[in-house]
């Protein structure tokens, strides 16, 4: 958790010196980038099937609901930066792949290589496995046996899919942070490498407004984490901040968040932060094995350090 820790105490540094909420976020995110936190977020984690390192990230401003996003980026280490950049410098709002890449490097951002000794040998040794576990269904060759290519078989028979949710309890999460200034203004940002052994082109919840984080300095922000691919499907952070806005506590929105998910998939894993423009905050997370608390951090002018708090999962 120290890196997490270094996370919220670089964004809270940057609010006490006078800086934006915006900026607050983009700097305890990529802190976390330069940091590696728990190798799923930055450079060097997470390999795709073709062995690369590909990050996503996006920045939210609750004052404008403006958003700056990239997702697939390669070659970059500094996501979240290039997230900000879209809000500043284009009238977009997602920026995606090789593009988003050139994107960065026109905005002066360095091109380097994300991949290091550690992201090769999770590769190597996944292909040593017959790439298990991987992310593909119905195709063939038989995807649980067996590494590709794949392509689909001519008399399909789908087989019902039970999500292993066991494999992504700690194969990839995300820094997820909401920021909410003195005068109740609200920001959020995320940014990950997504999950391990994704299929090339992979998209997850991150960079996605809504799903990943959302900001409205009339309501709150929220931040999610976990199981992109099933969780993006609900919006969660939006969600969680419509229930904010109704008055909700944000420890319910979250709740009420997880427990709406869990009807259609009980095994996933994933947990939400929430946050209201009084300072108000919670977490929810969904009980699993292997997963039953989840741990943040928060930095506010009631503790004298970021502090580690824990919900249970429900």
């Amino acid at each position: 958790t120290w890196a997490f820790r270094k996370a919220a105490e670089t964004a809270w540094r940057v609010l006490q010196l006078g800086g934006s909420e915006l900026d607050a976020v983009e700097r305890g995110c990529g802190q976390c980038e330069i940091d590696q936190c728990d190798g799923s977020v930055g450079y060097g984690g997470s390999p795709d099937e073709s062995g690369e390192t590909t990050l996503d990230a996006m920045i939210m401003d609750g004052n404008t609901m403006e958003v700056g996003a990239v997702a697939d980026l390669r070659h970059v280490k500094n996501a979240i930066g290039v997230a900000r950049k879209v809000i500043e410098y284009t009238k977009h709002t997602l920026l995606v792949g090789e593009s988003a890449s050139l994107f960065a490097v026109r905005m002066g951002f360095p091109y380097e290589d994300l991949t290091t000794q550690k992201s090769l040998s999770v590769y190597s040794k996944w292909l040593n496995q017959s790439c298990q576990p991987n992310y593909w269904k119905n195709v063939v060759p038989d995807s649980s046996k067996s590494c590709g290519p794949y392509k689909r078989p001519e008399k399909v028979t789908y087989k019902e899919e039970q999500t292993i949710s066991q494999r992504s309890v700690h194969n990839h999460d995300t820094i997820g942070m909401v920021v909410i200034g003195g005068s109740g203004t609200v920001a959020s940002g995320t940014s990950t490498n997504g999950a391990v052994h994704k299929i090339p082109g992979r998209v997850g919840d991150s960079p996605i407004a809504g799903a990943g984080s959302y900001a409205d300095s009339t309501a709150g922000g929220a931040a999610a984490t976990g199981d992109g691919d099933i969780m993006m499907r609900f919006l969660p952070s939006y969600q969680a901040v419509e229930y904010m806005r109704m008055g909700t506590d944000p420890a319910v929105a979250c709740q009420k968040v997880i427990s709406r998910i869990q009807k259609y998939a009980p095994k996933f894993f994933g947990a939400v932060i929430c946050a209201n423009t009084t300072g108000s905050y919670g977490a929810a997370c969904n009980k699993i094995p292997g997963f039953t608390q989840f741990h943040f951090m928060v930095s506010s002018p009631l503790l004298s350090q970021p502090t580690e708090q824990v919900v249970d999962c429900i």
